[in-house]
């Protein structure tokens, strides 16, 4: 909705989304598959189905790149791990307490 004011002193503030709460780890619902579309060939490992904010979001990621060593990044709500690590990856969110499931 647009408000429109003829006072010259209005302030029009936009509404600011929130985001979602952090769900536990046990309550997280995590797929972890491999994709190579649009990356030259590449492989990338991607963890998607994260609920909870930005900052958490990137804090998983960043522990995830450090266990395997390798780059990443976070984006779009997907964590993307360079190289085929979907089983390394299953087994530390399992071990985290995270309810994670191997994808394609």
């Amino acid at each position: 909705m647009i408000i429109y004011s003829t006072n010259p002193d209005f302030v029009y503030e936009e509404p600011k989304a929130e985001e979602p709460q952090t769900l536990p780890p046990a309550r997280q619902r995590l797929i972890v598959s491999i994709d190579r579309s649009g990356r030259g060939g590449k492989q990338v490992t991607l963890v998607k189905g994260f609920v909870g904010s930005g900052d958490d979001l990137a804090a998983l990621g960043k522990t995830l790149k450090v266990k395997c060593g390798v780059g990443g990044s976070v984006k779009d709500g997907q964590i993307i791990i360079q190289g085929d690590f979907r089983d390394k990856i299953t087994a530390l969110l399992q071990s985290m307490g995270y309810n994670a499931k191997r994808g394609n």
